[in-house]
């Protein structure tokens, strides 16, 4: 059975000012409809964030329902999607029974039955080849009921044992042991955070914090592999070969600009999990950074090549001078009004004006030169830690992690 992981794919996502990453998603999701024909993949595995937004536009869903269709004409047989932390349960299960017709197995959040989560999959033969645990991001009211008058402590506990249950409890569904027992390879899904992960910008904090996250040792070993999605850079869970993010195929940050974007091809034989490689994804786009001196941002810009890119690239600029905000932001507008858009496009514009710093007495200056920030280089955890600095410093922990909760809420 040849299986293929992807994850995080973001459908509808939309990049600072506005703009759409649709061609980036359409020239993905083409490469890989004719990559699961060339590699004859029989089962495609979606493990999360389909969407970017619980209520994708228009041209997200006919970029979804596009990519199902065009899997028709190829060797896939079974396509199992599960939803993230981003994704809507009711948009994702909506048509769910629909697409069963299709060989396409949705599970948008923890079903009401718990034993709809474990999927039976044929092989070329009509027989069961696979036995896929389809677990889902795992919300709050999933794995543990609110205590009143808990310790943030004992909270984090909860959702942690909450999680580990959880992937117990589907390897303990008589279908599953029976089957493996039986000498058929067994995968399980999960959107979250594991300990020991590196994670970038662009994932949303999920379980108050990532408090919940759970450890390689949290997965019984009962399952074979273990498909994961949440985090957009591909990495091992625990040093665990089995263990696995796939990450985002396209970058979805510029924190992301020098992470490999892949996706995992899965060959089980004799039950076992026989080979697994990578595949790089090929990009459509771009996403540049040029951060330094005035007169390195612009060598920069100016001498960019955009060869071998379908799109013109998105740049993020940071310039660090001691001129005021205004100048550089007047010889930076003349800079990228001479640009051929066909090649770069800059998106992002911050200026760190350099401080020189004397100490009373001295006639010279120093070396020292921090650099100042304005809002709009922190995030709203950042702005709301400054605020905290204000608190008494036992009560700021707690607030923090409430915080947390608020934000994963919203």
């Amino acid at each position: 059975m040849r299986v293929l992981h992807t994850a995080d794919w973001h459908l509808g996502q939309r990049f600072i000012q506005g703009h759409e990453r649709t061609e980036e998603h359409r020239h993905f999701l083409e490469w890989l409809v004719q990559t699961v024909r060339e590699q004859q993949v029989e089962v495609l595995v979606v493990a999360g964030d389909i969407f970017d937004t619980g209520s994708p536009s228009n041209q997200a869903l006919e970029l979804y329902y596009s990519f199902l269709l065009s899997m028709r004409q190829t060797s896939c047989r079974d396509i199992v999607v599960v939803g993230g932390n981003h994704d809507s349960p009711a948009t994702l299960n909506a048509p769910a029974r629909l697409l069963r017709h299709l060989r396409v197995h949705v599970v948008g959040c923890v079903p009401e039955c718990f034993e709809d989560q474990v999927l039976v999959l044929d092989d070329a033969q009509g027989k069961p080849g696979l036995v896929v645990c389809a677990v889902p991001f795992l919300r709050d009211r999933d794995i543990r009921l609110s205590v009143p008058g808990e310790s943030a402590e004992a909270r984090e506990a909860r959702i942690k044992q909450g999680i580990a249950d959880h992937y117990a409890r589907c390897a303990e569904v008589e279908q599953v042991w029976q089957l493996k027992g039986l000498g058929l390879p067994v995968l399980a899904t999960g959107h979250l955070y594991a300990a020991g992960a590196a994670p970038s910008d662009s994932e949303r904090t999920i379980h108050v914090g990532n408090l919940g996250q759970i450890t390689a040792d949290h997965f019984p070993a009962v399952f074979d592999y273990v498909a994961l999605g949440h985090l957009h850079r591909p990495q091992r869970v625990g040093g665990r070969e089995h263990i696995r993010y796939s990450g985002s195929p396209i970058p979805l940050s510029f924190s992301e600009i020098d992470h490999p974007k892949e996706v995992l091809l899965l060959d089980f034989r004799e039950g076992k999990l026989a080979e697994l490689q990578s595949l790089p994804v090929p990009g459509a786009r771009r996403l540049v950074r040029f951060h330094g001196t005035l007169d390195e941002v612009t060598q920069g810009l100016t001498t960019y090549d955009n060869t071998g890119y379908l799109l013109p690239a998105w740049a993020d600029v940071q310039v660090h001078s001691e001129l005021t905000q205004l100048e550089v932001a007047e010889a930076l507008l003349k800079v990228i009004q001479e640009l051929d858009r066909r090649h770069v496009e800059v998106l992002a514009r911050r200026h760190f004006r350099l401080v020189k710093l004397r100490a009373l007495g001295e006639a010279e200056e120093t070396d020292d030169t921090p650099l100042t920030r304005s809002l709009h280089d922190y995030t709203a955890r950042e702005v709301f830690e400054q605020r905290l600095e204000a608190e008494p410093e036992d009560h700021r922990a707690e607030l923090l992690r409430t915080f947390d909760e608020l934000l994963e809420r919203m």
